[in-house]
């Protein structure tokens, strides 16, 4: 009677779980939700012997935390849309090589442009394509008359001072590749020189690139940094704002790795698999998610209007993840000493700025020349990063940031004086132009 008894509930377990033990398979993504739930649920529908399990974590979060626990992995996959974010990961010997089936790779390109969709090894794999670029909401610009902005360079325009809104590229993978495309695409000195004078018209610099397109979209800002599927997500679903990638951005592969050791390797694989496929690249047509596939021919089955980089040329930057991820951790550190941590200065510097071009230009007055000069000083002052690329690529340098060493704060300390000196000779500079337009 007891072993009838064992035997009918055997029966139940196995009828309840389909034969097989469920597997877990978890997932370190920064991807929004909307995203990864979608995902979740089609793939779990499809695969029902694996729960998909998700450690929502911020690119360098992420990075750090597999970092961490490399002597026992804890996570089966990795998957974020920073390119760099994964050399960081392959230096580090923190990926593991897979081959995907012939029939699946056979349908991608091997490249974007110049830009490998894969890793050539097999350590990552890009299953989406993602660009930079522009959102603004329609009727805040109207009610505001603000022309739309198309180019990075017009986040320079005192127009748009308090107007614009960024995330932190510490907080944010994607902000720091917009922020590494800049600098790229208009070298070091002017590439800064241009995220500065942006930085002092941003309303706010958030810790979340999700707040970007939140603020825009309910009207609290009227331009935002971002990445595409923000933009296109939100056009999608009826939103009243637009987006466009300026003529100098860059197009990369949004990719997916498979932690080495992680403990459930065949169900890391089983997902990417999903991923690369048609059915799991369909998936990114949803309107809540609008990103770009990697498969071409899939295109044919998109919206109306949706945008294909395979035929439609989509950035002008050449975008060079080696020596953006050399140079990560300085960059974004950088950023936040001379930027974010130092936003009411920088503001208040680039306002004096504006208020005394605006009365020199208007001004019959004796001294106005000199004010001018005063000015150009000023705006030079402002513009101005406290090292140069050759210096922040250094091993000395980006060695301090992966140690963290005393040095790392030494430096740190160092960009803070420096950006806080310079930001009140500006703002005092400009001050006394503003008094010689009178």
């Amino acid at each position: 009677m007891r072993r009838t008894g064992l035997l009918l509930i055997s029966a139940f377990l196995f009828a309840f779980t389909g034969g097989a033990s469920a597997k877990d398979v978890v997932i370190v993504t920064s991807f929004p939700k909307e995203l990864f739930e979608t995902y979740k649920k089609a793939f779990e529908l499809k695969n029902p012997g694996i729960t998909v399990v998700i450690n929502a974590k911020q690119t360098n979060a992420g990075v750090t935390y597999l970092r961490e626990t490399k002597a026992k992995p804890e996570a089966d996959l990795f998957w974020v849309s920073a390119p760099d974010a994964f050399q960081t990961l392959d230096s580090d010997g923190l990926l593991e090589k897979y081959s995907p089936p012939k029939e699946i790779m056979a349908r991608i390109p091997a490249k974007i442009g110049n830009f490998p969709i894969h890793e050539p090894d097999g350590k990552y794999f890009g299953f989406a394509i993602s660009g930079y670029g522009l959102m603004w909401n329609k009727n805040y610009l109207k009610a505001h008359k603000l022309p739309a902005p198309k180019e990075w360079t017009d986040l320079t325009n005192p127009r748009y001072y308090n107007h614009l809104v960024i995330s932190a590229p510490s907080r944010s993978g994607t902000t720091h590749l917009t922020i590494e495309t800049i600098l790229q695409a208009y070298g070091w000195e002017k590439g800064w020189a241009l995220l500065l004078n942006a930085g002092a018209n941003m309303g706010s610099i958030t810790e979340r690139s999700f707040g970007v397109p939140e603020a825009v979209i309910s009207g609290q800002y009227g331009v935002g940094v971002v990445i595409d599927f923000f933009g296109l997500s939100a056009i999608a679903s009826g939103q009243p704002v637009e987006f466009a990638y300026p003529s100098l951005t860059s197009v990369v592969p949004a990719s997916v790795g498979i932690v080495k050791g992680g403990p459930n390797p065949q169900e890391a694989r089983t997902f990417v698999n999903y991923l690369l496929s048609e059915a799991g690249q369909m998936v990114l047509f949803a309107p809540e998610i609008a990103r770009l596939p990697v498969i071409p021919d899939l295109y044919a089955k998109a919206p109306k209007d949706y945008p294909n980089p395979f035929k439609k040329k989509m950035g002008g930057v050449e975008f060079n993840d080696e020596l953006s991820s050399g140079r990560r951790d300085v960059v974004n550190s950088l950023y936040d000493h001379i930027i974010t941590f130092r936003h009411n200065e920088l503001r208040d510097a680039w306002k004096s700025i504006y208020n005394a071009d605006a009365a020199l230009a208007k001004s019959k007055s004796a001294s106005a020349a000199q004010g001018k000069g005063m000015v150009a000083e000023a705006r030079k002052l402002a513009s101005q990063a406290p090292i140069n690329d050759k210096r922040a690529s250094e091993k000395e340098v980006t060695g301090a940031f992966k140690s963290k060493s005393g040095f790392k704060a030494q430096l740190e300390t160092e960009w803070e004086n420096f950006a806080r000196a310079n930001y009140g000779k500006a703002k005092e500079l400009a001050d006394k132009a503003l008094a010689s337009a009178k």
